[in-house]
């Protein structure tokens, strides 16, 4: 298996766009999703019948899967997250707590990641663009909440997505680059990573994050694959350099501190609490964790 195939697999459940303007959507299973948040149980996602879903402010039509179609919804009720008590346990999780509870369920957790990220991504960009950035005017969700339409300029408007690049940075002993961000909460470390700007390719994003952040050169950049990253609308696209000089600088502003490990003293870090890595089912754990030859032990 190549480096690309254990980072990138195919999507778990159709799309189906062909059916987002004939499926019955009122007829179809549910997730439900609200403020960044699915309902969950476990790590797996709860699916409602159709008779069973709350009533809906927002559904969008996310696949089909065998012979059914399955819908987001966004309950009617903003207190919905606040005030459900799920008879088995269930309960509106955050995705990046989802993405970490699912991952231990293999193939069924990555389905329902999947799935988790579309819906809050749709979802999180409805609530956030309600009108017509050309006119002004109040917008309408259609093509199943894959389009947001203005009548008043006959303009579609579109999800969009912002890509963003992570780079696991190794030197010429193979240890790797570890860094703390300002905004981070304290002994977090991971990669160095930004967005991509207008007019620049992703790898010269990686070039150009690198040596804002931390004053270093990087050569030999390989592809890993990429995670959607709805943050609320982002794509983590990952790559592996090396650096010509492993003399770092950080700009003190985004990042504060930032170091090169071996392998040794990176599990050394981590089970005495004074390293706390990315989690698991994030992009940026699976690249500590094939730099590091499997999974680093905790506690």
């Amino acid at each position: 298996m190549n480096t690309v195939d254990q980072f990138v697999s195919p999507l778990s459940v159709n799309r189906a766009a062909e059916r987002r303007t004939v499926a019955d959507l009122e007829a179809a299973d549910a997730v439900v999703v609200q403020s960044g948040a699915v309902l969950a149980l476990d790590g797996r996602l709860v699916e409602l019948s159709a008779d069973a879903r709350p009533a809906s402010a927002l559904t969008i039509y996310v696949g089909r899967e065998g012979d059914r179609d399955l819908v987001a919804v966004v309950p009617a009720d903003a207190a919905y997250g606040t005030q459900y008590d799920g008879i088995g346990g269930e309960r509106m999780t955050g995705l990046r707590e989802f993405f970490h509870d699912s991952a231990p369920h293999g193939a069924a957790g990555q389905r329902d990641s999947e799935l988790a990220a579309t819906a809050v991504a749709i979802s999180t960009w409805h609530a956030n663009h309600p009108r017509c950035a050309v006119c002004g005017e109040t917008t309408e969700p259609v093509m199943g909440g894959w389009v947001r339409r203005c009548d008043t300029c006959e303009r579609d408007h579109y999800p969009r997505t912002d890509p963003a690049v992570i780079v696991a940075i190794t030197d010429d002993e193979d240890r790797l680059l570890m860094a703390h961000a300002s905004y981070w909460s304290p002994r977090r470390y991971s990669h160095l990573a930004g967005y991509v700007e207008p007019g620049e390719s992703l790898e010269q994003a990686v070039h150009r994050e690198v040596f804002e952040e931390a004053g270093l050169r990087v050569r030999d950049l390989e592809y890993l694959g990429s995670q959607p990253w709805p943050f609320p609308a982002s794509v983590m696209v990952s790559y592996r350099a090396r650096v010509e000089d492993p003399t770092i600088n950080v700009d003190g502003d985004e990042i504060t501190d930032a170091r090169f490990y071996s392998r040794q003293e990176l599990a050394a870090a981590v089970a005495d609490g004074t390293l706390v890595l990315a989690p698991v089912g994030s992009i940026a754990r699976r690249m500590i964790e094939q730099w590091y030859g499997g999974e680093v032990p905790e506690g």
